[in-house]
């Protein structure tokens, strides 16, 4: 077929798709304006309804897709070499085993796992793994399936401080993270556990982990009235064990080169045991000599490895990982927020918390759209409004904007993705293309209107005129961004987000552009009328209220002025 017969068989799809389709639609619609409007209107509660509702799903960033897995392996202080060793040796070796699971369902039977890199330490008590996956667009599966495999064949492991599995870049931080601030440090420890304990049960949550592990085991001493009464102070009693069980510097001199020093201390027999503190003989301030168990008593628990301030507070930070990288962060975050901290926070007067992570960001970004989002949305009206020097058209473009959220919502819906950051991101470049399309209809409707057309067929016309122009831009534009809505690789899902809700959104801007938009320029000129009949009690015609019918009259009345001048002169 050649150029002209495509030309041709295109000239009849677009005719047919305006005459027998657009503009028995377009009568209809404005004849039943409050049907139309009602149906869009319903359409959005809907849509409302079901993000509130989480049939659509909300998150705050994208994951980043990876082809690594990261697993850390932290075992409390003081631990056995040793048994770390065995344990991340045992980690491994269930990776492989669901290497061996993968690559039998794997197109090609390509190893899913190319290698994996054990690490012991630093620190006893501390190892890890990467494990190096096949390539994302080679491989079957992605990254957060292999892990949830290797976590399911690992199993439970009690006695470990901490076990996370990293699949993937956390844009922003983590999904869920808490940040428990106090100066009680007994209650803020208190809450933490409670929160832990409630995070751990959730089947959404994976690699809750908090930033207060324990520390090497500690022995604390408390004096009795004995003690004071004998004179002794608490950090007297500490030096006089520490000499005892640690050693004392008793000399230091020079031999040749070499510097000697001297120490001081029980033999082993007497040191080599925590029950020989009991016996111990501490001297008191007037010469006698006290055993450690009259005057003190002890006690043996783990301290703190780490201590973190905000806000000259005490802090511990509580974060967890997302199961499903598709799933709902928000959702998680707002069920926290409603049903477990306040009663942990009730029970813990002192304790306060702080939202960090994604939604930390999420408020940052936000907080920055409410000032400068406003601003653009004013420069757009101003814009609009000094190139047609009308204050209600503008108006009417911008109040089309929410209403495109139907169809971006539903489009996630349909590809299973969340509405996140780079939705709204992709929402605020479709305004542009939706102000771009009023513009042409409401162009041709004021140039109809000055030609002399009664406004409804204005109207009418404009819409038929407008047509091709505007449903063929929006239908290049979705073929142009369609591939990447059906990309596979594992890059592009970090993009298709906005590419859902340019898509869908540009689809649903071309019906609010050309069934829509008319509706509302004939509602707004029917109220302009009927107010000026309130308070005039006087009936124009509908196209007096136009400007662009004021702007005409006032350029033949200037061409006229102009026309008698120039005769005058002559």
């Amino acid at each position: 077929m050649t150029l002209r017969g495509f030309n041709k068989v295109g000239d009849r799809i677009m005719v047919y798709l305006r005459d027998r389709l657009y503009s028995p639609l377009l009568r209809f619609a404005l004849k039943q304006r409050f049907i139309t409007f009602s149906i869009l209107v319903a359409l959005m509660i809907i849509t409302v309804g079901a993000l509130r509702g989480g049939v659509i799903r909300g998150a705050f960033f994208p994951m980043i897709a990876s082809d690594q897995v990261r697993i850390d392996l932290l075992m409390p202080e003081g631990t056995n070499p040793s048994i770390t060793e065995s344990l991340i040796s045992q980690i491994e070796t269930a990776a492989q085993m669901v290497n061996t699971e993968f690559t039998a369902r794997q197109t090609g039977q390509k190893d899913v796992i190319q290698n994996i890199i054990k690490q012991v330490g630093p620190g006893n008590n501390k190892a890890s793994l990467s494990v190096n996956l096949l390539p994302g667009e080679e491989r079957d599966f992605s990254s957060p399936e292999i892990t949830n495999a290797i976590r399911e064949a690992v199993g439970p492991i009690y006695g470990v401080e901490r076990l996370t599995y990293g699949s993937g870049g956390n844009f922003g931080g983590s999904p869920v993270s808490i940040s428990l601030l106090g100066s009680n440090t007994k209650e803020l420890k208190s809450a933490k556990d409670e929160l832990m304990a409630e995070l751990t049960q959730n089947t959404l949550l994976a690699d809750v982990a908090d930033t207060d592990p324990e520390g090497i085991k500690e022995i604390n001493v408390v004096l009795n009235e004995t003690a004071y009464a004998l004179g002794f102070t608490l950090q007297e009693v500490m030096r006089q064990v520490r000499s005892g069980f640690f050693g004392l510097q008793a000399q230091r001199f020079q031999r040749g080169q070499d510097e000697i020093r001297v120490w001081v201390r029980y033999d082993r027999i007497n040191r080599e045991s925590i029950a020989n503190l009991d016996q111990m003989r501490l001297v008191s301030p007037s010469g006698a000599r006290v055993p450690f168990g009259e005057i003190a008593s002890y006690t043996i628990s783990r301290g703190d490895e780490s201590i973190s301030h905000l806000d000259g507070l005490r802090e511990i930070q509580i974060s967890a990982d997302l199961k499903n990288p598709k799933g709902s962060a928000t959702e998680i975050l707002a069920d926290i927020k409603t049903d477990i901290m306040p009663g942990i926070l009730s029970k813990y007067p002192t304790v306060t918390a702080s939202f960090e992570g994604q939604n930390r960001e999420a408020n940052k970004l936000t907080n920055s759209a409410k000032t400068v989002v406003p601003i653009i949305i004013l420069l757009i009206y101003m814009t609009i409004a000094f190139t047609f020097r009308s204050y209600s058209q503008p108006l009417l473009l911008l109040v089309m904007i929410p209403f495109s959220f139907i169809a971006v919502a539903w489009g996630h819906w349909i590809h299973d993705f969340p509405i996140n950051i780079l939705s709204a991101l992709g929402i605020i470049a479709l305004i542009g293309i939706m102000v771009n399309d009023g513009l042409v209809l409401i162009g041709k409707f004021n140039s109809y209107l000055r030609e002399g057309i009664k406004f409804e067929e204005a109207l009418y016309k404009a819409g038929r005129s407008r047509f091709r122009a505007i449903f063929l831009t929006s239908l290049t534009t979705i073929a142009g961004i369609s591939p990447l809505l059906i990309e596979k690789s594992r890059q592009a899902q970090f993009l298709i987000p906005m590419a859902i809700s340019i898509a869908y959104g540009i689809a649903i801007a071309t019906v609010l552009t050309l069934i829509i938009l008319p509706i509302l320029l004939s509602v707004t000129n029917e109220l302009k009328m009927r107010i000026h009949w309130l308070i005039y009690n006087e009936l124009k015609p509908r196209e007096y209220f136009e400007r662009a019918i004021k702007e005409g009259a006032f350029t033949q009345e200037l061409a006229q002025k102009e026309t008698t001048t120039e005769s005058n002169n002559e």
